[in-house]
Protein backbone atom coordinates (compact mmCIF):
# COMPACT_ATOMS: atom_id res chain seq x y z
CA UNK A 1 0.00 0.00 0.00
CA UNK A 2 2.80 2.36 0.87
CA UNK A 3 4.50 1.53 -2.38
CA UNK A 4 1.33 2.41 -4.30
CA UNK A 5 0.98 5.77 -2.52
CA UNK A 6 4.58 6.77 -3.15
CA UNK A 7 4.28 5.74 -6.77
CA UNK A 8 1.12 7.85 -7.28
CA UNK A 9 2.80 10.88 -5.60
CA UNK A 10 5.84 10.66 -7.89
CA UNK A 11 3.64 10.45 -10.98
CA UNK A 12 1.70 13.59 -9.95
CA UNK A 13 4.90 15.57 -9.28
CA UNK A 14 6.32 14.49 -12.61
CA UNK A 15 3.25 15.62 -14.53
CA UNK A 16 3.30 18.99 -12.72
CA UNK A 17 6.90 19.61 -13.66
CA UNK A 18 6.26 18.69 -17.29
CA UNK A 19 3.36 21.15 -17.48
CA UNK A 20 5.51 24.00 -16.12
CA UNK A 21 8.29 23.24 -18.56
CA UNK A 22 5.95 23.27 -21.57
CA UNK A 23 4.44 26.64 -20.52
CA UNK A 24 7.84 28.34 -20.26
CA UNK A 25 9.09 26.96 -23.55
CA UNK A 26 8.21 29.37 -26.46
CA UNK A 27 6.58 27.89 -29.53
CA UNK A 28 8.99 27.17 -32.36
CA UNK A 29 7.18 29.57 -34.83
CA UNK A 30 7.37 32.68 -32.61
CA UNK A 31 10.13 35.17 -33.67
CA UNK A 32 11.46 37.35 -30.95
CA UNK A 33 12.09 40.98 -31.82
CA UNK A 34 14.10 43.34 -29.78
CA UNK A 35 12.09 46.42 -28.83
CA UNK A 36 13.26 49.62 -30.55
CA UNK A 37 13.13 52.75 -28.46
CA UNK A 38 12.83 55.95 -30.58
CA UNK A 39 14.16 59.25 -29.47
CA UNK A 40 12.15 62.48 -29.30
CA UNK A 41 13.85 63.81 -32.44
CA UNK A 42 12.82 60.73 -34.41
CA UNK A 43 9.21 61.02 -33.21
CA UNK A 44 9.12 64.71 -34.27
CA UNK A 45 10.51 63.90 -37.71
CA UNK A 46 7.98 61.11 -38.15
CA UNK A 47 5.05 63.44 -37.25
CA UNK A 48 6.32 66.12 -39.64
CA UNK A 49 6.65 63.58 -42.42
CA UNK A 50 3.15 62.24 -41.70
CA UNK A 51 1.65 65.76 -41.79
CA UNK A 52 3.42 66.55 -45.06
CA UNK A 53 2.12 63.29 -46.53
CA UNK A 54 -1.47 64.14 -45.55
CA UNK A 55 -1.14 67.67 -46.97
CA UNK A 56 0.09 66.39 -50.29
CA UNK A 57 -2.80 63.93 -50.40
CA UNK A 58 -5.32 66.72 -49.80
CA UNK A 59 -3.75 68.85 -52.50
CA UNK A 60 -3.86 65.95 -54.89
CA UNK A 61 -7.55 65.35 -54.18
CA UNK A 62 -8.42 69.04 -54.67
CA UNK A 63 -6.41 69.33 -57.88
CA UNK A 64 -8.09 66.21 -59.22
CA UNK A 65 -11.50 67.99 -58.98
CA UNK A 66 -10.41 70.99 -61.09
CA UNK A 67 -10.46 71.51 -64.85
CA UNK A 68 -7.03 72.29 -66.15
CA UNK A 69 -8.35 73.65 -69.45
CA UNK A 70 -11.51 75.72 -70.11
CA UNK A 71 -14.03 74.23 -72.53
CA UNK A 72 -14.14 75.59 -76.03
CA UNK A 73 -16.64 78.47 -76.21
CA UNK A 74 -17.33 77.80 -79.89
CA UNK A 75 -18.43 74.26 -79.25
CA UNK A 76 -22.27 73.99 -79.24
CA UNK A 77 -23.86 72.80 -76.03
CA UNK A 78 -26.64 70.42 -77.00
CA UNK A 79 -28.00 70.05 -73.49
CA UNK A 80 -28.22 73.81 -73.00
CA UNK A 81 -30.00 74.25 -76.33
CA UNK A 82 -32.46 71.47 -75.47
CA UNK A 83 -33.27 73.11 -72.12
CA UNK A 84 -33.92 76.44 -73.83
CA UNK A 85 -36.31 74.81 -76.29
CA UNK A 86 -38.31 72.74 -73.82
CA UNK A 87 -38.13 74.46 -70.42
CA UNK A 88 -38.31 78.22 -71.09
CA UNK A 89 -41.11 80.64 -72.02
CA UNK A 90 -41.45 81.92 -75.55
CA UNK A 91 -42.79 85.43 -76.16
CA UNK A 92 -44.24 85.53 -72.66
CA UNK A 93 -43.08 86.44 -69.21
CA UNK A 94 -39.60 87.73 -68.55
CA UNK A 95 -38.24 86.76 -72.02
CA UNK A 96 -40.61 89.20 -73.72
CA UNK A 97 -39.66 92.04 -71.40
CA UNK A 98 -37.17 94.65 -72.65
CA UNK A 99 -33.57 94.23 -71.62
CA UNK A 100 -33.37 97.63 -69.96
CA UNK A 101 -36.33 99.23 -68.24
CA UNK A 102 -36.37 102.44 -66.32
CA UNK A 103 -38.50 101.89 -63.25
CA UNK A 104 -39.19 104.46 -60.63
CA UNK A 105 -39.47 103.20 -57.09
CA UNK A 106 -41.93 104.89 -54.78
CA UNK A 107 -43.61 104.31 -51.47
CA UNK A 108 -46.94 103.45 -53.13
CA UNK A 109 -50.35 104.85 -52.36
CA UNK A 110 -53.06 104.05 -49.87
CA UNK A 111 -55.78 101.75 -51.15
CA UNK A 112 -59.04 102.26 -49.28
CA UNK A 113 -60.91 99.15 -48.28
CA UNK A 114 -64.63 98.63 -47.81
CA UNK A 115 -66.50 96.86 -45.08
CA UNK A 116 -67.53 93.32 -46.09
CA UNK A 117 -70.74 93.48 -44.06
CA UNK A 118 -72.14 96.09 -46.50
CA UNK A 119 -72.66 93.32 -49.06
CA UNK A 120 -74.79 91.46 -46.52
CA UNK A 121 -76.86 94.61 -45.86
CA UNK A 122 -77.36 95.14 -49.60
CA UNK A 123 -78.50 91.54 -50.09
CA UNK A 124 -80.89 91.99 -47.18
CA UNK A 125 -82.33 95.19 -48.67
CA UNK A 126 -82.79 93.56 -52.07
CA UNK A 127 -84.58 90.57 -50.54
CA UNK A 128 -86.66 92.91 -48.37
CA UNK A 129 -87.66 94.93 -51.45
CA UNK A 130 -88.65 91.74 -53.28
CA UNK A 131 -90.79 90.55 -50.36
CA UNK A 132 -92.36 94.00 -50.05
CA UNK A 133 -93.17 94.01 -53.74
CA UNK A 134 -94.68 90.55 -53.35
CA UNK A 135 -96.87 91.62 -50.43
CA UNK A 136 -97.91 95.11 -51.66
CA UNK A 137 -97.38 95.06 -55.40
CA UNK A 138 -100.37 97.34 -56.11
CA UNK A 139 -99.21 100.10 -53.76
CA UNK A 140 -95.65 99.97 -55.05
CA UNK A 141 -96.94 100.13 -58.62
CA UNK A 142 -98.93 103.27 -57.74
CA UNK A 143 -95.83 104.81 -56.18
CA UNK A 144 -93.79 104.14 -59.30
CA UNK A 145 -96.51 105.23 -61.75
CA UNK A 146 -97.21 108.45 -59.84
CA UNK A 147 -93.88 109.70 -61.15
CA UNK A 148 -95.15 109.42 -64.73
CA UNK A 149 -98.95 109.73 -64.52
CA UNK A 150 -100.59 112.81 -63.07
CA UNK A 151 -103.92 110.99 -62.92
CA UNK A 152 -102.54 108.29 -60.62
CA UNK A 153 -100.89 110.98 -58.50
CA UNK A 154 -104.24 112.77 -58.07
CA UNK A 155 -105.96 109.47 -57.30
CA UNK A 156 -103.46 108.53 -54.61
CA UNK A 157 -103.69 112.04 -53.13
CA UNK A 158 -107.48 111.92 -52.91
CA UNK A 159 -107.81 108.41 -51.52
CA UNK A 160 -104.99 108.71 -48.96
CA UNK A 161 -105.20 104.96 -48.40
CA UNK A 162 -101.48 104.27 -48.66
CA UNK A 163 -100.70 106.40 -45.62
CA UNK A 164 -102.94 104.28 -43.38
CA UNK A 165 -101.67 100.88 -44.59
CA UNK A 166 -98.75 98.64 -43.70
CA UNK A 167 -97.26 99.35 -47.12
CA UNK A 168 -96.44 102.88 -45.97
CA UNK A 169 -94.49 101.54 -42.97
CA UNK A 170 -92.59 99.07 -45.14
CA UNK A 171 -91.72 101.63 -47.81
CA UNK A 172 -90.76 104.24 -45.23
CA UNK A 173 -88.46 101.72 -43.55
CA UNK A 174 -86.91 100.92 -46.95
CA UNK A 175 -86.35 104.64 -47.54
CA UNK A 176 -84.62 105.07 -44.17
CA UNK A 177 -82.35 102.05 -44.61
CA UNK A 178 -81.31 102.81 -48.20
CA UNK A 179 -80.75 106.50 -47.49
CA UNK A 180 -78.80 105.63 -44.33
CA UNK A 181 -76.62 103.15 -46.21
CA UNK A 182 -75.98 105.73 -48.93
CA UNK A 183 -74.91 108.33 -46.36
CA UNK A 184 -72.66 105.78 -44.64
CA UNK A 185 -70.95 104.98 -47.93
CA UNK A 186 -70.48 108.68 -48.65
CA UNK A 187 -68.90 109.29 -45.22
CA UNK A 188 -66.60 106.28 -45.71
CA UNK A 189 -65.56 107.49 -49.16
CA UNK A 190 -64.72 111.00 -47.96
CA UNK A 191 -63.11 109.57 -44.76
CA UNK A 192 -65.35 111.41 -42.32
CA UNK A 193 -64.90 109.84 -38.89
CA UNK A 194 -67.20 109.83 -35.85
CA UNK A 195 -67.16 108.44 -32.35
CA UNK A 196 -68.94 105.35 -33.72
CA UNK A 197 -68.21 103.38 -36.87
CA UNK A 198 -69.19 100.32 -38.85
CA UNK A 199 -72.64 98.81 -38.56
CA UNK A 200 -73.37 100.94 -35.51
CA UNK A 201 -72.93 104.12 -37.57
CA UNK A 202 -75.14 102.73 -40.35
CA UNK A 203 -77.94 101.91 -37.90
CA UNK A 204 -77.61 105.33 -36.24
CA UNK A 205 -77.86 107.14 -39.58
CA UNK A 206 -80.89 105.09 -40.63
CA UNK A 207 -82.67 105.72 -37.33
CA UNK A 208 -81.83 109.45 -37.52
CA UNK A 209 -83.28 109.73 -41.04
CA UNK A 210 -86.46 107.87 -40.10
CA UNK A 211 -86.96 110.04 -37.00
CA UNK A 212 -86.29 113.34 -38.82
CA UNK A 213 -88.69 112.69 -41.69
CA UNK A 214 -91.33 111.09 -39.44
CA UNK A 215 -91.27 114.16 -37.18
CA UNK A 216 -91.60 116.33 -40.27
CA UNK A 217 -94.76 114.50 -41.39
CA UNK A 218 -96.23 114.67 -37.87
CA UNK A 219 -95.54 118.41 -37.68
CA UNK A 220 -97.30 118.89 -41.00
CA UNK A 221 -100.31 117.00 -39.66
CA UNK A 222 -100.27 119.16 -36.56
CA UNK A 223 -100.04 122.37 -38.61
CA UNK A 224 -102.98 121.24 -40.75
CA UNK A 225 -105.03 120.58 -37.63
CA UNK A 226 -104.16 123.94 -36.02
CA UNK A 227 -104.86 126.08 -39.09
CA UNK A 228 -107.78 123.94 -40.31
CA UNK A 229 -106.15 123.15 -43.64
CA UNK A 230 -106.15 119.37 -43.31
CA UNK A 231 -107.05 118.72 -46.95
CA UNK A 232 -104.17 120.78 -48.30
CA UNK A 233 -101.75 119.22 -45.85
CA UNK A 234 -102.92 115.70 -46.74
CA UNK A 235 -102.27 116.31 -50.43
CA UNK A 236 -98.89 117.80 -49.63
CA UNK A 237 -97.93 114.87 -47.35
CA UNK A 238 -98.90 112.45 -50.11
CA UNK A 239 -96.56 114.25 -52.48
CA UNK A 240 -93.80 114.12 -49.86
CA UNK A 241 -93.88 110.41 -49.14
CA UNK A 242 -94.30 109.53 -52.82
CA UNK A 243 -91.17 111.57 -53.46
CA UNK A 244 -89.31 109.82 -50.64
CA UNK A 245 -90.32 106.37 -51.85
CA UNK A 246 -89.20 107.11 -55.41
CA UNK A 247 -85.88 108.33 -54.02
CA UNK A 248 -85.59 105.04 -52.08
CA UNK A 249 -85.88 103.08 -55.32
CA UNK A 250 -83.14 105.30 -56.78
CA UNK A 251 -80.76 104.87 -53.83
CA UNK A 252 -81.11 101.07 -53.77
CA UNK A 253 -79.20 100.46 -57.07
CA UNK A 254 -76.89 103.37 -56.25
CA UNK A 255 -75.77 101.65 -53.03
CA UNK A 256 -75.17 98.43 -54.96
CA UNK A 257 -72.98 100.26 -57.49
CA UNK A 258 -71.26 102.19 -54.69
CA UNK A 259 -70.07 98.96 -53.07
CA UNK A 260 -68.93 97.28 -56.31
CA UNK A 261 -67.43 100.04 -58.45
CA UNK A 262 -63.81 101.15 -58.25
CA UNK A 263 -62.95 104.30 -56.32
CA UNK A 264 -62.24 106.39 -59.44
CA UNK A 265 -65.83 105.93 -60.64
CA UNK A 266 -67.49 106.97 -57.37
CA UNK A 267 -67.62 110.74 -58.19
CA UNK A 268 -69.50 110.00 -61.42
CA UNK A 269 -71.90 107.77 -59.50
CA UNK A 270 -72.55 110.50 -56.92
CA UNK A 271 -73.13 113.05 -59.64
CA UNK A 272 -75.62 110.73 -61.36
CA UNK A 273 -77.45 109.95 -58.11
CA UNK A 274 -77.78 113.61 -57.16
CA UNK A 275 -78.96 114.41 -60.68
CA UNK A 276 -81.71 111.78 -60.45
CA UNK A 277 -82.82 113.06 -57.05
CA UNK A 278 -83.02 116.62 -58.37
CA UNK A 279 -85.08 115.44 -61.34
CA UNK A 280 -87.51 113.63 -59.03
CA UNK A 281 -87.91 116.72 -56.85
CA UNK A 282 -88.44 119.03 -59.80
CA UNK A 283 -90.86 116.73 -61.63
CA UNK A 284 -92.98 115.45 -58.78
CA UNK A 285 -92.38 117.40 -55.61
CA UNK A 286 -92.37 120.94 -57.02
CA UNK A 287 -95.12 120.10 -59.52
CA UNK A 288 -97.67 119.28 -56.84
CA UNK A 289 -96.41 121.99 -54.49
CA UNK A 290 -96.92 124.67 -57.13
CA UNK A 291 -100.39 123.27 -57.78
CA UNK A 292 -101.31 123.66 -54.11
CA UNK A 293 -99.84 127.16 -53.93
CA UNK A 294 -101.69 128.32 -57.06
CA UNK A 295 -105.09 127.01 -55.88
CA UNK A 296 -104.98 128.43 -52.35
CA UNK A 297 -104.06 131.97 -51.41
CA UNK A 298 -102.06 132.59 -48.24
CA UNK A 299 -99.37 135.05 -47.17
CA UNK A 300 -95.91 134.44 -48.63
CA UNK A 301 -94.42 134.87 -45.18
CA UNK A 302 -95.98 131.58 -44.12
CA UNK A 303 -94.39 129.89 -47.11
CA UNK A 304 -90.95 131.24 -46.15
CA UNK A 305 -91.39 130.06 -42.54
CA UNK A 306 -92.43 126.61 -43.73
CA UNK A 307 -89.51 126.27 -46.14
CA UNK A 308 -87.03 127.34 -43.48
CA UNK A 309 -88.48 125.17 -40.70
CA UNK A 310 -89.49 121.94 -42.42
CA UNK A 311 -87.58 121.80 -45.71
CA UNK A 312 -84.22 123.50 -45.21
CA UNK A 313 -83.84 122.75 -41.49
CA UNK A 314 -83.84 118.90 -41.83
CA UNK A 315 -81.18 119.13 -44.53
CA UNK A 316 -79.05 121.39 -42.33
CA UNK A 317 -79.50 118.99 -39.40
CA UNK A 318 -78.22 116.10 -41.53
CA UNK A 319 -75.28 118.16 -42.79
CA UNK A 320 -74.38 119.18 -39.24
CA UNK A 321 -74.77 115.65 -37.91
CA UNK A 322 -72.65 114.19 -40.70
CA UNK A 323 -70.04 116.96 -40.45
CA UNK A 324 -70.12 117.46 -44.22
CA UNK A 325 -68.06 120.46 -45.35
CA UNK A 326 -69.52 122.12 -48.41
Amino acid sequence: MRVFCWTFLLIVLGLKGFAQDSALTPPPDTVYHRPVIRSAAQLLLDSVARAEQLRMKRLGDSVAMQYFNKPDSLRPDKFYELMLQTQTYKDYGFLSMPESKRSKKSAGHYRPTRDPWIIIIIFGLVIYSALLNRAASKDILNVMMSFYSKRILSQVSKEDSLLASWSFVGLFLLFGLTFGLFLYQVTSYYEIFYSISGAQLFISLSVLIIIVFAVKLLLLRFIGFIFDVGKIVSEYITVLYLTYFNIAFVFLPVTVCFSLLAAQYIPYLLFTALGLVVVIFIWQYLRSSLNIISNFRFPKFYLIIYLCALEICPILILIKALNIRT
